[in-house]
């Protein structure tokens, strides 16, 4: 098999013991139809010299990697699921499949959905839907453009089934996804532990994080270590969630067992951008009560943290894991104006001004009601990009008397390598965005064509996007 020497395998999970995972077999499918793979992310990981046939084996038959996990492994955990706690989940469409170490050093998972039934399918067939696999990649891709934290998509492939669902027109076609991310320890691992009080597995969990993902915690004592470790936790979630707010983005599903203790945005399911600063957007047709909303997102992720800090009291001090969730609301707001600035090419300044024009445009943007992809296209560099802004299609809200103070605001910041305007994607008077109508749109020549050229367009326009704003990813 041609690995290069970029290659590094590392399958640190596994040494954790069998109470952490059950091995199952992957799924075999009638066919595999090559429909999106990631050679920029094959490249960094060693796998570019991989050819069709390589890809095929490895990631719609799912051997063995070199040197890497011999079976795969369904992980174990539970989780509260719209704030009820359900010990009857776990890996139940998916594995991890393999782990090994980026160019840069980091260690990453590959992980898939779809891939079969595991102990944790319950009355389900352990497969994904076709259009799910397509919305995941689109919705990754276009996070990952805008400075998002999250899970890359790697293989997508058809495999010839056909599935029945509520939610979809039956039947309909089935898919496999492998995703890349930097790990999969969704807090309900920790819950579960908690829950079958084993105090010995819940060490064994944190020093495995400690070690694998946050090293500068590795040397921290024994006891100190779960709160020094939630802390940690805590500063990535608060910056994932205001990523999600800065690009208007609604995860849909934020229950404990779809956030992940390095703050990766994964698993996308009835995901949605909102169009404009509407407070109570949902994305989730069954979240009637707007628990998951876009406004109540960071009150979610706040939520989710304390349940995380309840399950590690099984081995810490309760004192010490309160401070580190009473760090949450200062961290977010500070990680709000990072990601509100970074979407907005803008330098960051005095914190408290800042916090302040945050609000200001917050405010603005929801009582405005202005579309919120074309915003943050039209006034991408702030002020140098007011020419621009006024003779945009959605220039009539700029024009309302309520923002002059958000003109004046970007008056007075300095933009951020403003050199970026230039980019060919700056002179479209259309922004890049992928509205729950858009995503419809691409679907429909697929399902009554098989025609992917939409779908490619899109995926073009958004690699144009990532590199126009050029925005330094943490992944």
């Amino acid at each position: 098999m041609p690995v290069d020497a970029a290659y590094r395998p590392d399958p640190l999970f596994q040494s954790l013991g069998p109470a952490f995972a059950d091995t199952v077999t992957p799924a075999r499918f009638p066919v595999h139809i090559p429909r999106f793979t990631n050679r920029f992310w094959a490249r960094r990981i060693g796998l570019g010299d991989f050819d069709p046939a390589e890809w095929e084996r490895c990631f719609a038959r799912f051997e063995p990697l070199p040197d890497n996990m011999e079976r795969p492994l369904a992980i174990r955990y539970h989780g509260h699921q719209f704030r009820v706690y359900n010990p009857d989940i776990g890996d139940g469409r998916g594995f991890l499949y393999a782990q090994l170490r980026d160019d840069r050093g980091r260690l990453l998972d590959l992980a898939t959905k779809g891939s079969g039934q595991t102990p944790y399918s319950r009355l389900g067939d352990g497969r994904l839907t076709l259009k799910g696999g397509v919305r995941e990649v689109l919705a990754a891709q276009m996070l990952d453009a805008q400075g998002v934290y999250t899970s890359k998509p790697f293989a997508l492939y058809e495999t010839g089934e056909a599935l029945t669902r509520g939610d979809e027109p039956s039947p309909t076609r089935s898919a496999v996804l492998t995703r890349l991310s930097h790990a999969h320890i969704r807090f309900g691992v920790f819950e579960r532990l908690a829950f079958v009080n084993d105090p010995d597995a819940m060490r064994a969990l944190v020093d495995h994080c400690a070690e694998a993902y946050f090293p500068e915690i590795a040397s921290v004592s024994d006891g100190a270590r779960p709160a020094a470790l939630l802390d940690a936790v805590v500063q990535e979630t608060a910056r994932l969630v205001a990523s999600w707010m800065a690009a208007g983005f609604v995860h849909g599903v934020m229950n404990t067992d779809n956030m992940t203790v390095t703050g990766e945005s994964f698993d996308y399911g009835p995901w949605r951008f909102a169009p404009a600063s509407i407070p109570g957007f949902t994305a989730a047709y069954f979240d009637q009560q707007g628990l998951y909303c876009f406004a109540r997102q960071p009150e979610a992720a706040a939520w989710n943290l304390a349940q995380l800090g309840g399950s590690l009291t099984l081995i810490s001090d309760a004192a010490p894991l309160e401070d580190a969730l009473r760090a949450f609301p200062t961290r977010y707001r500070s990680a709000l104006r990072t990601a509100l600035f970074r979407r907005l090419g803008l330098i960051e300044g005095d914190l408290e001004r800042d916090l302040a024009f945050v609000q200001a445009l917050l405010s603005w943007l929801t009582d405005s009601a202005a579309p919120w992809p074309a915003f943050f296209h039209d006034w991408f560099c702030g002020a140098a990009s007011e020419t621009r802004a006024m003779e945009s299609p959605a220039q009539a809200n700029y024009q309302r008397a309520d923002f002059a103070p958000i003109r004046d605001g970007f008056a007075a910041r300095t933009p951020e390598r403003p050199e970026r305007l230039t980019h060919p994607l700056f002179q479209r008077d259309a922004a890049v965005s992928l509205l729950i109508d858009e995503v419809e749109a691409l679907w429909a020549p697929i399902a009554a064509d098989d025609d992917w050229s939409a779908f490619a367009a899109k995926l073009d326009d958004i690699a144009a996007l990532r590199e126009a704003l050029a925005i330094a990813n943490p992944m």
